[in-house]
């Protein structure tokens, strides 16, 4: 179930560039990017709390929370940072190279660098099914990338470089709610700080950014599914499917995301995909079923559990 609420949220994920391209005219990276993380974030922590407090009721004997102290705070403030930064670095890659190859090449370097992180931290080898589905997967990311659009001029370096930042930002923030995870916090405590932060983070930057394109019907409905569902209800499905996933696993799975994305480009947006491109969506998706195969087992003795 952790797998499939990962690949759930990342399918959600895989949605937000399309969203983008199909709203109005007059937005740039960073408005959307901050007006997602306001409603997003908002709608994030307060479902996730809600849910934080539901859970805990239904347990049969609730053990003590674990105390906030300066540690997890500064971490949990961390997430929120993360994720804020995450937003207006994702969008510069989809608006410079295209919604198929900016978000293959976000999320394409997320499990990699997520799986550094993790091993320098903690020191633990990945598993060798992570290694083997991680390489196909990156391998599918380098042939997209390589391939690009058909008839295109080839991959924008800006672009490029805010798709990495972005896949930077989410590694980071998927290893330290899993260091929060394990520290015995509550997955839905931890998405919902996560929420809060990036929110506030998001507030401070409103007044210097336009955001004129909301006087539409188009740019409501936009900002309002790109906060809503790309941001609350898949960062709940993300945090839940990690609390059982190491975070290179949970980054690996969320490649699932740029195959959605590049389909959507194909069939939604009519973005036409190089040759290259397309063997390159075919072995990414190889290795998701890969690394979906190989993470049937849980990563914890006793993985949390969603009460009904």
């Amino acid at each position: 179930m952790h797998v499939i609420a990962v690949l759930a949220a990342a399918l959600l994920f895989g949605t937000t560039g399309t969203s983008q391209a199909l709203g109005p005219a007059g937005t740039t990276p960073l408005s959307v990017g901050v007006m997602r993380m306001v409603i997003g974030g908002t709608g994030l922590a307060v479902l996730a709390f809600w849910l934080a407090r539901r859970h805990a009721r239904r347990l049969p004997s609730p053990a003590s929370p674990p105390r906030l102290g300066i540690r997890p705070l500064a971490l949990m403030t961390l997430t929120g940072v993360c994720l804020a930064a995450y937003q207006p670095l994702f969008f510069l890659g989809t608006s410079r190279n295209g919604v198929a190859v900016g978000t293959v090449v976000a999320l394409g370097s997320a499990p990699v660098l997520a799986g550094l992180l993790e091993w320098t931290l903690t020191r633990r080898m990945p598993s060798a099914t992570w290694l083997a589905a991680t390489a196909l997967a990156t391998s599918g990311v380098v042939l997209l990338g390589m391939g690009g659009t058909a008839g295109g001029d080839g991959v924008d370096a800006l672009g490029l470089v805010g798709s990495v930042g972005a896949g930077a930002s989410f590694a980071v923030f998927a290893n330290v709610q899993r260091r929060l995870l394990d520290d015995g916090w509550d997955p839905f405590t931890v998405v919902g700080a996560m929420g809060a932060s990036s929110a506030a983070v998001a507030v401070i930057a409103l007044p210097f950014v336009d955001t004129s394109w909301l006087g539409s019907p188009r740019g409501w409905a936009m900002a309002l599914w790109l906060g809503l569902a790309t941001i609350a209800v898949a960062y709940v499905l993300f945090t839940w499917g990690l609390s059982g996933l190491t975070a290179a696993t949970a980054a690996t799975l969320t490649l699932f995301e740029p195959l959605t994305a590049g389909v959507l480009g194909i069939v939604v947006l009519g973005e036409r995909l190089a040759p290259l491109a397309v063997a390159g969506l075919a072995v990414l998706a190889a290795g998701l079923a890969l690394l979906a195969w190989g993470s049937r087992t849980p990563r914890d003795p006793a993985p949390f559990a969603v009460e009904g």
